[in-house]
């Protein structure tokens, strides 16, 4: 069986992003038989410059957009497609938009628990923002989180209160900026090929495929 890693670029409070992790689940459930898919989460802020505590969600959010029409048209939309793929989108349960720094240091944490900690400490965090308009920018949210991962509670309050990792964070986002990162999700296939948006199902499982293929022909250049 041929292997394939996958770094995926993303923000938790990107709802294109939440969107491509439910499509990636499916694409890869898809090609089990075949491949196996390793997948690594890394950090990256659209809304670097919010203060820790956040800022009034529907206030940012219009401001950003330009005005409520656009936002309740693109929520529309957004609503729509999560049904398609399992998610229940609740942005009127959203009240704040947080400074997602922190969720991104628990994310790095996790990783040292294995992959499927990782991931679901992901799918916790898209899951807390998007449908229980939980804000991902208070650490007793990120608390509960972590603990209904498995993580140690009393360690990773003790690491959310300290500057664990802040620096190595804010690099890895820098880094993918420099590698031409602009939007998310951004999936880097092998380091090499870059697969940008919340791409389908099927998109996803041919370029999987495919670059399983390649692999198993010869080392990729």
């Amino acid at each position: 069986m041929e292997t394939v890693n996958i770094d995926i670029v993303s923000d938790v409070v990107c709802p294109w992003c939440y969107l491509g992790k439910n499509r990636l689940d499916q694409a890869v459930a898809s090609v089990a038989g075949d491949i196996q898919v390793i997948i690594q989460w890394r950090p990256y802020q659209l809304n670097p410059d919010l203060p820790p505590q956040g800022v009034d969600h529907k206030e940012h959010l219009a401001a950003k957009l330009g005005g409520q029409a656009a936002v309740d048209r693109a929520h529309r939309t957004l609503e729509g497609l999560g049904q398609e793929d399992g998610i229940a989108f609740n942005f009127d349960a959203v009240k704040i938009s947080p400074n997602t720094l922190d969720a991104h240091r628990l994310i790095r944490w996790a990783a040292t628990s294995g992959e499927a900690v990782q991931t679901e400490v992901v799918g916790l965090l898209f899951k807390a923002n998007f449908e229980e308009g939980r804000n991902v920018g208070d650490h007793a949210v990120l608390l509960d989180i972590a603990e209904r991962a498995g993580l140690d509670r009393p360690v990773i309050a003790a690491l959310l209160a300290s500057e664990a990792d802040k620096d190595a964070v804010q690099q890895e986002i820098e880094m993918a900026q420099e590698m031409g990162v602009s939007g998310v999700p951004c999936f880097i296939i092998e380091q090499q090929y870059a697969v940008m948006g919340a791409q389908s199902v099927e998109v996803l499982m041919n370029a999987l495929r495919e670059i399983a293929q390649m692999k198993a022909a010869g080392p990729l250049h």
